[in-house]
Formats: C-alpha cells, sequence, structure tokens
C-alpha cells in the first residue's frame, strides 16, 4: 500500500461530504460515540437484503490496484531495452542483501524456482520426510519429489493458518529431516518456536516467506530464522516484479548448490576451493535465471517495501480493530512481538455461533451492502492427486488419516477474506464499518433465515 498515491488522498472536508446515507460523517465525532449510533441507526435501517440503502456506495475503482509501478521503473526498463544485459540481477542481490544483512542470496524466475533449488542445497538422503503445513500452496512441495523427499502434512493453528508445532511434535519420526514453515497472508509463523522444536529435533527449517516479504518475529527478518528461505516475487505478492523469486542462504555451501542447479553461468564465481566451481558451464540440468526486468522492479520496489507495509496495515488495524468489537468476529492472531504484514487479503473469522448467524448467510447480507467478502474453503494439500498416485513419487507424501487436520477444517468453516485496500481509503473504511454492524445489529432474524 503507498502512503500517498497520487490522486487518491481524501480530505476531511471531502470525507465528510461524500460519506453517504448511514451516518459515516460520524468519523469526526470519536469512535466509541460513532459505534454506538451506528448500530442503533443499524436496527432501524432495513439490510440491502430486504430492500434497504447499501451501506457501502463509495466507488473506488483502483482501491486494490497492484502492483504500483512509477516513472523510476519505467525509466530503467525503457533504459535497460536499449541496452540489454544481466547487471540488474546482481544490483537487486545486493540491495536485497542488505536489507537483510543476508550472507548470501540468489535471485530466480519465479519462487517456485528459489524453493526448488533449496531444496536441492538440502542433499537430504533419499526418503528424508519434511514437515510441511497442510493448509498451503503447492510450489515448495511438489518439486520435492525430484530429490526423493516425503512431504509430511501438517495440520495448523486454526487461530494463525499457519503451522501447528503441536501437530509437529505428533508427526515427527526418526526419518524426518527438515520442517517447511510458510508466513500464511503475511503473518509470520511462531519460528522461536518452530525453531526451538526443530533444534530439539535436529531438523533443518526451511522458509517459505513468499506472503511475507517485510514481517519480523522478535524483531528479526521473515526469511533470517531458517537456513535458508525462499520468496516469491509474483505480482500480487509485497514485493511485486510481476514475476520473480529470491532466496536467502546463510550457509556458502548451500549458497552454492543452490546457485549451481540453475545457474550454468556462475560457478566460476565461487571461490578456488569450492567443489561447485568445476560445473561451469553445465550446473545440474536447470536454468532458473531472473529476468532483468524482473530485477529492476524489485529493486526499486524494495526501496518502498517497510513504507507501504506499514500504511497498509496501519489501514487494516483502522478497520479491524473496529470489526473485531462484533461477537462472533476475529482475525488471524498475532503474538505483540509479532510485526505482520498484509498480502493479496485481509482475512477474518466467522464464529458462528458466537455472531449468531451462519457464515454464509453473513457473507450473502455484507455482500448485499456492497462489501466484498468471500467465504474461503481452501483445498487442502494432500488432497490433490499429485500426492496420492505413486506414479510420481519414489518415495510416498505421508498423508493424514481422515479427520486428523482440525485446524485446517476449522479454518475452512470460517474464514472469509476482505479486501487490502492498496491506497488510502478512509471512505471505504467507514463504509465497511457501517456495513458490517449494520448486518450484525440485524444478526437475530438472518439467524433464524
Amino acid at each position: 500500500m503507498d502512503a500517498t498515491p497520487s490522486g487518491s488522498r481524501t480530505t476531511r472536508r471531502a470525507f465528510v461530504k461524500t460519506a453517504g446515507a448511514l451516518g459515516v460523517g460520524l468519523y469526526l465525532a470519536g469512535a466509541g460515540k460513532e459505534r454506538s449510533v451506528l448500530a442503533a441507526r443499524g436496527k432501524k435501517v432495513a439490510l440491502a437484503l430486504d430492500g434497504g440503502p447499501k451501506a457501502v456506495t463509495a466507488e473506488v475503482a483502483d482501491a486494490t490496484r497492484w502492483p504500483l509501478y512509477g516513472d523510476e521503473e519505467i525509466g530503467l526498463v525503457t533504459d535497460l531495452l536499449r541496452s540489454p544485459g544481466y547487471g540488474p540481477v546482481a544490483e537487486f542481490e545486493e540491495a536485497w542483501k542488505a536489507y537483510h544483512e543476508c550472507p548470501y542470496v540468489k535471485a530466480h524466475c519465479n519462487g517456485t524456482s528459489a524453493l526448488t533449488s533449496m531444496l536441492f542445497a538440502l542433499e537430504l538422503p533419499p526418503g528424508s520426510e519434511v514437515l510441511v503445513p497442510d493448509y498451503s500452496t503447492w510450489f515448495p512441495v511438489v518439486p520435492m519429489r525430484f530429490f526423493d523427499l516425503v512431504p509430511v502434512f501438517v495440520d495448523v493453528d486454526p487461530r494463525t493458518m499457519n503451522l501447528s508445532v503441536e501437530d509437529c511434535k505428533k508427526r515427527v519420526t526418526s526419518k524426518t529431516k527438515a520442517i517447511m514453515p510458510v508466513h500464511w497472508y503475511g503473518l509470520p509463523c511462531e519460528m522461536d518456536a518452530i525453531c526451538a522444536f526443530a533444534e530439539e529435533h535436529g531438523l533443518v527449517v526451511v522458509e517459505d516467506a513468499s506472503h511475507a516479504h517485510g514481517a519480523r518475529v522478535k524483531g528479526t527478518l521473515t526469511g533470517n530464522w531458517g537456513r535458508m528461505a525462499g520468496f516469491s516475487l509474483q505480482m500480487s505478492k509485497p514485493l511485486p516484479s510481476i514475476e520473480g523469486g529470491i532466496a536467502n542462504y546463510k550457509e556458502q555451501g548451500d549458497y552454492e548448490r543452490a546457485t549451481a542447479y540453475g545457474n550454468y553461468d556462475l560457478p566460476r564465481t565461487f571461490p578456488e576451493d569450492s567443489p561447485y566451481r568445476k560445473y561451469q558451464g553445465t550446473a545440474f540440468g536447470s536454468k532458473l535465471r531472473m529476468h532483468p526486468v524482473s530485477a529492476i522492479l524489485a529493486r526499486i520496489q524494495l526501496k518502498e517495501l517497510d513504507a507501504r507495509n506499514a500504511a497498509g496495515t496501519a489501514q487494516i488495524r483502522r478497520l479491524n480493530d473496529r470489526l473485531l468489537e462484533l461477537p462472533g468476529l476475529t482475525e488471524q492472531y498475532a503474538r505483540p512481538d509479532i510485526d505482520r504484514v498484509y498480502y493479496a487479503n485481509n482475512p477474518m473469522f466467522i464464529d458462528e455461533k458466537k455472531a449468531g448467524m451462519s457464515r454464509s448467510v453473513a457473507v450473502k447480507a455484507l455482500q448485499a451492502e456492497g462489501v466484498s467478502v468471500s467465504e474461503c474453503t481452501w483445498t487442502l494439500l494432500h488432497t490433490y492427486p499429485v500426492f496420492q498416485e505413486d506414479k510420481w513419487w519414489r518415495h510416498m507424501p505421508v498423508l493424514p488419516e481422515e479427520g486428523s487436520v482440525p485446524g485446517c477444517d476449522q479454518v475452512n468453516r470460517t474464514a472469509i477474506h476482505l479486501p487490502y485496500w492498496t491506497s488510502d481509503q478512509p471512505e471505504l473504511v467507514e463504509q465497511y464499518v457501517a456495513a458490517f454492524e449494520k448486518v450484525w445489529a440485524h444478526r437475530k432474524a438472518l439467524g433464524k433465515a
């Protein structure tokens, strides 16, 4: 989110003028008074489902537009087209290395390539098990089959959507060699607990930080906790380069193996005593180099990453802190020492019993009010055919038994997605609050529907 996007500032006077019929102008009167008045008014105003006026009337075409590129990116890409070369890749790697204070980094053509190179760099024995969250994406998991690794699907904490250490304790075996936490929708995993568990069992920590660029746990950036970490830079991500990926490495050997896996032209840059220097010209069979256009975009976007994350998170807080006062609404839990970011959505949960109505009914009523909201039901990884067919694996994945991932199931029953606005939208914040309060004011009637 850009803190001061061109053409999207809303002055106090304009905001009050366009606030709408449901009392959004009470923004100036203080939060407590506003909530009580809106709630009282909500009981008197018919739901949009029943023919009443919509709560959300603001027309903002680009509220979620992303990525946001400017003249600097356009100028540098134009210069590259006039004088092509790979220099921008090394420039981005140096900027990323400085940002993370990381000894070794390698940019790739996409995040999956970065994660695949990391799996190769692990150099684990065939049949080694890797603990992975079941509520996640396939990108770092399907490539495990190329290296004879065994994904073991683990439950998530339903409060966070992130890997459950408690469930990891039940699934760790003598074959378990690594654990791959995924920082879901920008909320970092509780990496101190994960690293302590990994140390206890002698596991390598490999982070998938593709949703959480710039997030921190106890002041330490995501990507700096594990022995290695991969990031996607695809255009929807917090750091967007249209297509790209990058990985952090703490150990020189890991870096050299990962680099040699996908860069035939770089082993010559390794130290004279490197065992991988001799593979110059062939590498190990893949070509995963980042495109210089992507490198330019990523380097420029990196300069604004922290500011945009901070502005976006602050706006989410202005919305969520008020929505969370409604019964049955919660959000991903973040400890006080975790600084999260947001990726693509603002996930929340509806406890149907406490809300007094079903998730589907609440979502339908909110949509009628003009809220961009949807029920979120994620396809659990272990249910995909690729993980169930032995012709793709020399060592089959370990699939959870029916009913043994209750955290995943709970998230799928309760999660909703609200939009993540990438520019300053005070009017939408107020109207969304009004819409939720209006629907919750009618929740008894909705609960009987």
